[in-house]
């Protein structure tokens, strides 16, 4: 199966461009779908499991603090699937809580990451979502 997506749970629309601008910047030009809360993310994955869909992401990233449902609700829902286990999914999120990190590795996150506060941290935390994502797709 070729995984040739990144799925972006983030609310926030200013970090949604600057994740964009800085995958763009990076050259690494893979679709990136993003969903704006914890439910719509999980409809991706019914979507997948409906067979409307045929492509699981090559890499999951998730921020926590989502309206309707929150980052750690749906890996929790989502946790449970057999193929969640097989692709990496990445916290990204301005809490740098050790609980809330224990608490995620827990439901099956791969990593953490806390949001960066300038653009040049966030093009090296971009970098290594690519070379997951890369890693990921050879995987398959």
């Amino acid at each position: 199966m070729n995984r040739d997506y990144i799925l972006i749970a983030e609310d926030d629309e200013d970090d949604q461009f600057l994740l964009k601008s800085a995958f763009n910047e990076i050259n690494y030009s893979i679709d990136l779908i993003f969903v704006s809360n914890g439910i719509d993310l999980l409809n991706h994955f019914k979507k997948f499991d409906s067979g409307i869909i045929s492509k699981l992401p090559s890499l999951l990233v998730v921020d926590l603090n989502m309206p309707k449902k929150n980052g750690k609700e749906a890996i929790k829902e989502l946790s449970v699937k057999e193929y969640f286990k097989d692709f990496s999914t990445i916290i990204f999120s301005t809490t740098s809580n050790d609980a809330e990190k224990n608490k995620c590795k827990e439901l099956g996150v791969n990593d953490f990451f806390v949001k960066p506060s300038n653009y040049k941290d966030l093009i090296k935390v971009v970098s290594t979502f690519k070379l997951l994502a890369i890693e990921n797709a050879k995987e398959i």
